[in-house]
């Protein structure tokens, strides 16, 4: 079964009509062969309930942190520790760099939070869920700071550079369903090609980012194997062996699933 390594399942959209639980949410993905969802709580807010659901759906795990967006927050390595001693966690993040709008934290404040996520991380042996955005660089720059590190670029839609920076430096790739969005994604799609297949992932980032054929609307995990599709036709082989090649690496990366 696939696992979707990336997803908002308690997002306020699952709220909108028609409503859909995180229990139907889950047994939904499971329906489709996604078997497990690695749920992200990116915000103080989140990590308490994501927590809670997880610890009753054992086909839910936790990705948790700070946003970009939210680094002004100044979450303390304190409570990064908490996090990552939690057995229900499996990463931190998402963290990192985003500056593709105006009105977020600048340079310096990013660059704090993604630095203390890198750090705890590392010392815990979890890897960091990586989101940049118009920041190859500074993304890069970070990083090679931090030798050892396990960490994945998220929802990856950078350039070749950053993919092979990434990949060099030890990271993984996670491709969403960008991968079905025709000529727009044709350079995204020669990266997902050209990558080594043991450094490659899947994931939603629900309930953003549905692939075609349901492209604009509400996202879920279910659809995950729209995307799947997508990568093996790529790669020329079947959806099952994506479903393995991909499990494995998920599995490997986030050493708490093992």
């Amino acid at each position: 079964m696939l696992i979707d390594t990336h997803a908002h399942p308690l997002h306020r959209l699952y709220a909108d009509v028609p409503a859909l639980a995180v229990a139907d949410y889950l047994n939904q993905a499971k329906a489709a062969g996604v078997g497990l969802v690695l749920g992200v709580a990116c915000r103080r807010e989140e990590w308490a309930p994501m927590l809670d659901v997880a610890a009753q759906n054992e086909a839910l795990r936790v990705i948790a942190g700070i946003h970009p967006h939210d680094a002004d927050e100044a979450v303390t390595e304190t409570e990064l520790v908490g996090l990552a001693t939690s057995p229900l966690v499996v990463a931190l993040g998402e963290t990192g760099f985003d500056f593709y709008y105006d009105n977020l934290p600048d340079l310096a404040t990013q660059e704090a939070s993604f630095r203390r996520h890198c750090t705890v991380a590392l010392t815990h042996g979890l890897p960091v869920v990586i989101h940049t955005r118009n920041a190859d660089a500074d993304t890069v720059r970070v990083l090679r700071d931090y030798p050892g590190l396990a960490f994945v670029l998220h929802c990856f839609s950078g350039s070749p550079w950053l993919a092979e920076q990434g990949l060099a430096l030890g990271g993984y790739l996670s491709f969403s369903g960008m991968l079905t969005f025709g000529k727009k994604s044709a350079e995204l799609c020669e990266i997902a090609t050209q990558a080594p297949r043991d450094r490659v992932l899947l994931e939603t980032d629900a309930p953003y980012l549905a692939p075609a054929p349901q492209r604009g609307q509400r996202n879920d995990s279910s659809l995950l194997p729209h995307t799947a599709t997508a990568l093996a036709t790529m790669w020329q082989c079947n959806t099952a062996e994506v479903a393995e090649l991909t499990t494995t690496n998920a599995r490997r990366l986030f050493t708490r699933l093992a």
